[in-house]
């Protein structure tokens, strides 16, 4: 998710695609974001690659070992916050359109794309995005959109798409939608949070970011997506042209994540944090770019619905377990957020109850 535009308007930052179409040697110095290298990180091998433990979804709603991949999934979520889903049920055939979709829009030319840029003030539509108190851009661009409820949609994004892209995003969002809803039961019963708590998902936000990170001549001098946390409760990417450039901070180290081919990364956020009081983590994340091929993924966003409140699930505290976060209505909270720089997990930091004792919190 990204922070507030400034009034700047889209046209005074090159779009990253148009500016890969001339013989370009070095980065423009807009662009030049050095320091988030010197920070320690493992590169790709085969043992790190493994190591994002992978879920089965179909194990995990029916058959003999539901309650061994229970445990599986809330050890995933307790120890990384993130995990790869197979078996998801989401048909090949949707992805793969869904993929000739996305790289077609993607490839139309600058002044259809240009049709959906970003308002000045706005969050949603297509561009780079611009914030007011960084002096660095990302190297991406991006179309991002809210899909739920259905009467927040912007009527000059969605419903203004090509025809065939709309129809393939509305089918996917349907099928994700279900998905992500079942999970997030799951979710609730590993954490053993009462399902009226977690209801709060059923027809709640949801929002859709679809990313194009052109390659780039000095890869290690840009970021494709700064360092952050997500706002949502959980986060569905899918990296839609088999690309990897997903970074995850585990232990203070950056691990690339080399994602199965099909596999959907699930990852949890901050609004889970919070709603388990602090039993799951929502964990920094970070996108890389590279010198030989773009990289495009397609992120869902699930949040409560506006009318709810977040806050640590009742049936999680007691004296014993008092909350560590504070409680907050959805729509207030999605403001907070966007209207703050995005760095790390500062605004879970600033959800958090700061005057808490937390003597108890080591046992």
């Amino acid at each position: 998710m990204v922070s507030s535009e400034s009034a700047r308007t889209s046209e005074e930052v090159v779009n990253i695609q148009e500016l890969m179409k001339k013989p370009l040697t070095s980065v423009p110095q807009r662009y030049v974001q050095r320091q988030y290298y010197n920070e320690p990180s493992l590169f790709p091998d085969e043992t790190i690659s493994q190591a994002l433990p992978t879920i089965n979804f179909k194990k995990l709603i029916h058959g003999e070992d539901t309650e061994l991949e229970l445990e599986k999934l809330n050890s995933a979520c307790r120890d990384w916050g993130f995990f790869q889903l197979v078996e998801h049920g989401i048909s090949p055939l949707v992805l793969k359109t869904l993929k000739d979709e996305v790289e077609g829009f993607f490839m139309l030319p600058l002044e259809e794309k240009m049709k959906y840029k970003i308002s000045p003030g706005d969050v949603e539509g297509y561009g780079t995005v611009i914030r007011p108190e960084d002096k660095q851009l990302d190297w991406g661009d991006r179309l991002y959109f809210k899909t739920n409820p259905r009467s927040i949609r912007k009527p000059h994004l969605l419903p203004q798409f090509p025809s065939s892209l709309r129809t393939i995003l509305e089918l996917y969002i349907e099928e994700l939608q279900n998905l992500a809803m079942r999970l997030v039961g799951l979710l609730g019963k590993a954490l053993k949070i009462e399902k009226r708590e977690v209801d709060v998902f059923e027809d709640g936000v949801q929002n859709m970011r679809m990313t194009y990170y052109p390659p780039c001549p000095q890869p290690e001098l840009v970021m494709g997506l700064s360092a952050h946390s997500d706002a949502s409760g959980i986060t569905i990417l899918n990296q839609i042209n088999g690309v990897n450039g997903l970074q995850i901070k585990k232990d203070g180290v950056w691990i690339p994540v080399n994602a199965i081919s099909d596999a959907l990364v699930v990852n949890i956020g901050d609004i889970l944090e919070i709603m388990s009081n602090g039993g799951y983590k929502s964990v920094e994340h970070r996108a890389t770019v590279n010198s030989e091929k773009e990289r495009i993924s397609v992120a869902m966003f699930y949040l409560p619905k506006f009318q709810s409140e977040i806050g640590p699930a009742l049936s999680l505290t007691n004296p014993e377990n008092p909350p560590l976060f504070k409680r907050i209505g959805v729509e207030k909270y999605i403001q907070d957020y966007f209207t703050r720089k995005v760095d790390g997990k500062s605004y879970l930091e600033f959800m958090r109850i700061s005057n808490h004792t937390v003597t108890h919190a080591s046992v």
